[in-house]
């Protein structure tokens, strides 16, 4: 049952990612950006952390 409750899950949001492109692309290429942008400043971080580690923690 959790299955079948998963693939609806994710069938739902794929529809409603669709569904906000075919509507509204340029709000959806904005919530892209954003994405990618908090990916790329959770990664710099890390960066950050493991740096730090490797010198030690000073």
């Amino acid at each position: 049952m959790a299955v079948n409750a998963k693939k609806i899950a994710v069938y739902v949001v794929v529809v409603f990612v669709l569904y906000l492109i075919i509507t509204d692309p340029e709000t959806a290429g904005d919530y892209v950006t954003v994405g990618f942008e908090g990916i790329s400043d959770a990664a710099k971080a890390i960066g950050d952390f493991m740096t730090w580690l490797a010198n030690g923690g000073k």
